[in-house]
């Protein structure tokens, strides 16, 4: 009983130690990221932890339900491709050809209506809205400056980094991009509680323009942008401009910070793979879906070749790799949603974990469209 209380009496005084300090020293994002990570057995973020965040709604609107293939029951995954799937934890794997379902399945309890986190994909979606702002007239171009909508950026280079520089990670931003380290930039703006003023008052722009860096706080910084040029939130923008247009069958979900309410712009669109699987097809189709043009045709064509680096646009990974063009939107933990238009292909996977890079590219993304490629004949 003794030996009890003195566990209960340490482990307060460990608690209360570890708050305080937090506190005094201005890092409160460290008890969230404790809360959020440690305190339930993870030891980063996880695909799950939207029940950690305020989230605003991206709302639908009429559905667009997919067609379902006749070959839907025909098509399987290959021993290489599922031993890879199931090493990396996925959860969902959604194969479109032709604008019809072709293959699906999901573990862990997942279905087709499961939401789960997208992290860095929601760049791209992040992207798409800026473009979305500019054909409204809300937004000059691309090569508009970012101080015209935050004035209050600061950096020897701040006058003139434009919003192109953001979406190519080209922007000199002083932000260093580390994943594991509880006190590093990247946690704070994923657990702080104010990303406006992080970014604005912590991230200067200190390097001048053009050279590739891939860096989170930019494509903030980019939705920060959207937020002031439109007069709307990133969810109410996202649902009107996307999500409704793309016939989405559930409510998305996007992480807010904590004190101000604004969305986590680089990170956090929590959806399904049939609802993910949208965005590529409509990107698949130069900007139109179900004959509506979402995004201009020349945004998607410029979007979706090189940049500043082969293997990078403006926020779409690029693979020329396997003799035709591939380009996909990823996420940290694996999440893709890989598009294959010489084969009329899009490919979404969702999961917990994935390989190490390959050179530009994470293994597991390598072991999924070189098996999905043979199925269509396009490697030996």
């Amino acid at each position: 009983m003794k030996t009890g209380l003195n566990v209960i009496k340490w482990t307060v005084v460990l608690v209360g130690s570890l708050i305080l300090i937090a506190s005094v020293t201005g890092n409160q994002f460290l008890l969230k990221g404790m809360w959020a990570a440690y305190l339930h057995g993870n030891t980063s973020a996880t695909i799950s932890d939207a029940q950690f965040f305020d989230t605003r709604t991206v709302e639908v609107g009429t559905p667009a339900p997919w067609k379902v293939s006749e070959f839907y029951y025909e098509w399987d995954i290959s021993g290489d491709l599922r031993k890879s799937l199931e090493e990396t934890e996925t959860v969902a794997f959604l194969m479109i050809k032709d604008g019809e379902i072709v293959f699906e399945e999901y573990w862990d309890g997942y279905s087709d209506s499961s939401r789960s986190n997208s992290f860095s994909m929601a760049k791209s979606i992040t992207t798409m809205l800026v473009q979305c702002a500019i054909q409204d007239g809300n937004v000059k171009g691309w090569d508009q400056k970012v101080k015209d909508f935050l004035p209050e950026l600061k950096g020897e280079f701040a006058d003139d980094l434009t919003l192109r520089n953001l979406c190519t990670m080209t922007a000199g931003l002083d932000f260093n991009e580390h994943y594991t380290n509880p006190f590093d930039i990247t946690a704070k703006l994923y657990y702080g509680q104010d990303a406006e003023k992080l970014m604005l008052e912590k991230v200067p722009v200190v390097k001048k323009s053009g050279s590739y860096e891939y860096q989170s706080g930019a494509t903030q910084l980019l939705g920060l942008a959207i937020m002031k040029a439109t007069g709307k939130t990133l969810a109410d923008y996202a649902s009107e401009k996307l999500w409704k247009p793309l016939g989405a069958k559930h409510t998305a979900e996007w992480h807010l910070d904590d004190e101000n309410g604004k969305e986590l712009s680089f990170c956090c669109f929590n959806s399904n793979a049939r609802d993910f699987a949208r965005f590529g097809q409509m990107m698949l189709q130069k900007g139109n879906f179900n004959g509506v043009q979402v995004l201009d045709t020349a945004f998607v064509d410029t979007a979706t070749i090189p940049f500043a680096v082969p293997f990078y646009g403006h926020s779409f990974w690029l693979c020329d790799d396997y003799n035709t063009h591939i380009f996909y939107q990823r996420g940290i933990l694996g999440q893709y949603i890989i598009v294959i238009p010489e084969y009329d292909l899009v490919v979404v996977r969702l999961g917990h974990t994935r390989l190490g890079n390959d050179e530009d590219h994470s293994k597991d993304f390598r072991v999924i469209v070189e098996e999905v490629l043979k199925s269509q004949g396009g490697l030996p």
